[in-house]
């Protein structure tokens, strides 16, 4: 039989087929009992299943040089003893003393469940044949005679076919495992290949637990709560705990008070983004051992910063103990009578298994997982995936009706919320929901936080678009979806959203080519600083999401794949620019922590247009911040709350306001923190900047221009080697300008192909403060197209220049006298060598220009006529 172990009944019929290849003698044992025997290299023979426990089937083969066996064994399983529930015993694994332990699997429905595992040489036998309660619902099983600390690896096999880990085992052996580095993970078993297959579980009696020295550690009101979202594989290369906490300074520097640790239960495989959840009670091994997550917590708590799970209820798959326990193969879904899970998910969101919360397994496993890690990690509160899923009403509804307003649902969460609550009172409870406002509404007055998700409109508002109100990120305000509490956790970018800055790269606006968002890096950067001015502002708890605070760049489909491993990228905090990013988002976080002002109720947000207002009043002190998102210079109305002294926050700068309207000039990307009271200056790594860009020369051929500007460092440092570059276009702002090569100094001689062009300086500054930081490009231009050192007006309408020309003829009819006019170039023997005719209208500024690259060096009379005149003039090409 292909079958093994194989389990029967006394009196069960089995037939047994052996070949052995090039043997000439084979045969056939019972239990050490010769039953048959044969030449050749065949032999069958049916047998009686009989006697207890387990017995062995052998065979025989051999020739003139050798002998071969193999052998199999069924046991002849007996009547489950049924017992009742010893009291006090739980789901899971329970530890009585160093040697015992009881084992209690919920499997109702189920006939009969053998424990397999170390302790037994994972061979069946009735020393570990588990109980059934005589209500059918629970086996269990006492298991003695262990070894005090020693790791047991085991599972249940349930009903001779479902080999299961324990849903709560603490601890999970995997095929997988052997890719886990020992460096990772020292000293981990090896699966127990060969001698079983799929997922099992550990069991350990006198574990050392692990001493917490921050016991008192109460996280920080919601109003203040800065989550940093992180995924340990995409974060630090090494992915593990104790790298992790070996970085925990810096995020203390940056001022987060939370980290949110992408699920860390354990997972199928080992690279993932931790969704698919396969046992909930035990952290995955390919971040590191239990106690360095315990470290990690604990080191967290010493710097004042909470630990929040990103937890998964909603879904499981094939890999889950309670998914396989109950399985309907034919249909490759959950069996009907599956307690956790329903046959078919009920809402269009789901992927996986999805889960039945109305269920009363459900709700035990949920609970006793919540409190679980309260207690055993000391963590400080979960965000629910998906919570709105979390429902048996919607059933595949449009997205739009699974959002709807749902009592269940909110039964269902508030239920586990309290679960938390009455853990830890100060716990956090962050739902993933995006449901109906009027749920949300209903879940943040109860204490708990959503999800609140702006990475369109700030990704818009980075960008400079702002059509139909896209960049407007007001929802982003709990206050302007009328919640009570300020309990929205705004976020610019997440796990699930496109990097904000990849978009801003990407598809930023382009429409002053002087000012062009998406394809430059420094602007870029200045325009995340702009929209993190105008998000850490904004009253209530916000979220970070891991390296946005370096503006992170990376596409979310990095390899065409959302969920596959992202660059990290550490290196990026050695350029300047990027680290000024960080130096920025620390200034807004401690800014935001420190000042009362920014937990205020009074406060109002203008945030629809590209001129974008923030208002912020309180008894300590008003705040007024302004913005210009759009991509040119524009001025603003600040709207101050009062008259007298304002500080910008950033500069130092005071402005003395007599008139609360006022207008105030504001730089492409600029923006002002004012404050009422002034507020030390923050030590920012500073751009400088070029202000006041123009160009100075006389507009000939032959003469020199100089570009002019002022060099302006926000820190004073020393000017480094500020780059020049000059360039020429047919428009005024820029768009198709050509660079002029070899023109990168200061100065620039302008030549007889830039007559009819716009001649543009570029000036780039560059710092010199030990690292080099680079500014933004800024423009100086003159116009060559309009104004010119004309040669004196003859008296004729027709002016040409430059005559002589190495190159083109500009050709201007100061008024035309007619609808229509010819122009005709003969050289000097007269032969037609241009012609032209063009409409055009009767008094007013009429220009063309003659292509001098086909013609000869020479004389030439160029030939005008109108309605009303015709003209002669000689041209000259050198």
């Amino acid at each position: 039989p292909d079958q093994r172990p194989l389990i029967l009944e006394e009196g069960d019929t089995i037939f047994v087929e052996a070949q052995a290849y090039q043997s000439d003698s084979i045969f056939l044992f019972h239990n050490d009992s010769l039953i048959k025997q044969d030449t050749g290299e065949f032999i069958a023979d049916t047998l009686i299943a009989m006697g207890e426990g387990n017995n062995w089937i052998k065979v025989i083969a051999s020739n003139d040089t050798s002998e071969v066996a193999d052998s199999l064994y069924y046991t002849l399983r007996q009547e489950v003893p049924i017992q009742d529930l010893p009291a006090g015993l739980k789901d899971g694994i329970n530890y009585l003393n160093d040697s015992t332990v009881s084992l209690v699997l919920y499997a109702p429905g189920k006939e009969y469940v053998y424990v397999i595992g170390a302790f037994n040489d994972w061979v069946l036998s009735e020393q570990f044949y588990m109980n059934k309660t005589p209500d059918g619902k629970y086996f269990w099983i006492t298991i003695d005679s262990l070894e005090a600390g020693k790791e047991y690896i085991f599972q249940y096999l349930v009903d001779g076919s479902i080999r299961i880990g324990d849903p709560y085992a603490e601890k999970v052996s995997d095929p997988q495992d052997k890719y886990i580095s020992e460096t990772t993970y020292p000293g981990l078993l090896p699966y127990p290949e060969g001698k079983t297959t799929g997922i099992a579980t550990y069991l350990q009696t006198a574990q050392t637990g692990y001493e917490w020295k921050n016991i008192d550690f109460i996280p920080v009101p919601v109003d203040d709560l800065v989550v940093y979202e992180l995924l340990i594989r995409d974060f630090i290369e090494q992915h593990d705990y104790q790298t992790l906490t070996d970085t925990l300074q810096y995020f203390e520097n940056l001022g987060v008070n939370a980290i949110e640790l992408m699920p860390i239960n354990e997972f199928e495989g080992n690279s993932s983004w931790g969704y698919n959840t396969s046992h909930y009670f035990a952290p995955d091994k390919y971040y590191g051992p239990k106690k360095d997550l315990q470290r990690f917590v604990d080191t967290c708590h010493s710097h004042g910063i909470a630990v929040i799970l990103d937890i998964v209820l909603n879904h499981s798959f094939s890999q889950s103990p309670m998914v396989r326990l109950y399985w309907d193969g034919s249909n490759n879904r959950p069996a009907a009578d599956n307690p956790w899970f329903n046959q078919i998910p009920k809402h269009e969101f789901n992927v996986g298994s999805d889960m039945n919360h109305e269920s009363e397994a459900t709700k035990y496993l949920a609970s006793r997982v919540l409190k679980f890690w309260l207690v055993e990690y000391n963590v400080d509160g979960y965000r629910f995936d998906l919570s709105k899923g979390l429902t048996q009403k919607n059933t595949l509804g449009s997205a739009s009706e699974m959002a709807k307003y749902d009592p269940s649902r909110i039964a269902i969460l508030k239920a586990y919320a309290d679960t938390i609550w009455n853990v830890n009172p100060d716990a956090y409870v962050i739902l993933e929901h995006f449901a109906d406002n009027d749920e949300e509404q209903v879940l943040t007055d109860y204490g708990m936080m959503v999800w609140g998700n702006s990475q369109y409109n700030y990704s818009r508002a980075g960008m400079g678009w702002n059509n139909d109100g896209k960049s407007d990120f007001s929802w982003g305000s709990y206050k302007t979806r009328n919640f009570s509490k300020p309990h929205l956790i705004t976020y610019m970018e997440s796990h699930d959203e496109q990097r904000h800055l990849y978009d801003v790269k990407k598809w930023g606006n382009y429409e002053n080519p002087n000012y062009n968002v998406r394809d430059n890096l420094e602007i870029s950067l200045v325009r995340a600083e702009l929209c993190a001015a105008f998000f850490f502002t904004i009253p209530g708890p916000k979220m970070i999401w891991q390296f946005g605070e370096q503006g992170y760049d990376f596409s979310l489909f990095y390899n065409d794949d959302k969920l596959g491993p992202k660059p990290i990228r550490w290196d990026y905090f050695d350029n300047p620019n990027r680290q000024r990013l960080y130096q920025v988002y620390s200034a807004f976080v401690h800014l935001k922590q420190e000042q009362t002002v920014f937990n205020t109720t009074d406060f109002s947000i203008d945030v629809a247009d590209t001129m974008k207002t923030i208002h912020l009043r309180h008894d300590d002190m008003d705040v007024t911040i302004i913005g210009n998102f759009n991509t040119y210079r524009e001025s603003i109305d600040p709207s101050f709350s009062k008259t007298g002294t304002w500080y910008d926050y950033m500069s130092g700068d005071s402005l003395t306001v007599s008139d609360v309207h006022m207008s105030i000039d504001l730089d492409k990307s600029e923006y002002r923190i004012y404050t009422s009271v002034k507020l030390p200056t923050p030590d920012l790594i500073s751009a400088p900047k070029a202000v006041d860009v123009t160009v100075n020369g006389n507009l000939a051929v032959g003469e020199v221009l100089t570009g002019n500007y002022t060099y302006y460092d926000q820190n004073g440092d020393p000017e480094g080697d500020s780059k020049y570059k000059w360039f020429k276009g047919e428009y005024a702002n820029g768009a198709d300008k050509m660079k002029i090569l070899g023109a990168q100094d200061i100065t620039y001689t302008v030549k007889e192909s830039d007559w009819n062009h716009f001649i543009f300086f570029e000036v780039t500054p560059v710092a010199e403060s030990g690292d080099l930081l680079t500014g933004i490009t800024e423009y100086g231009s003159t116009d060559l197209a309009t104004s010119y050192n004309l040669p004196e007006e003859t008296g004729n309408s027709i002016i040409i220049y430059p005559n002589p020309s190495q190159e083109d003829f500009h050709v201007r009819i100061e008024k035309a006298t007619g609808n229509k006019y010819y122009v005709e170039l003969f050289n000097i023997n007269g032969s037609l060598v241009y012609n032209m005719e063009k409409a055009t209208e009767k008094g007013v500024l009429a220009e063309f220009y003659i292509d001098g690259s086909n013609l000869d060096k020479g004389i030439y009379l160029l030939k005008l006529r109108t309605d009303g005149e015709q003209i002669i003039q000689r041209i000259t090409k050198l």
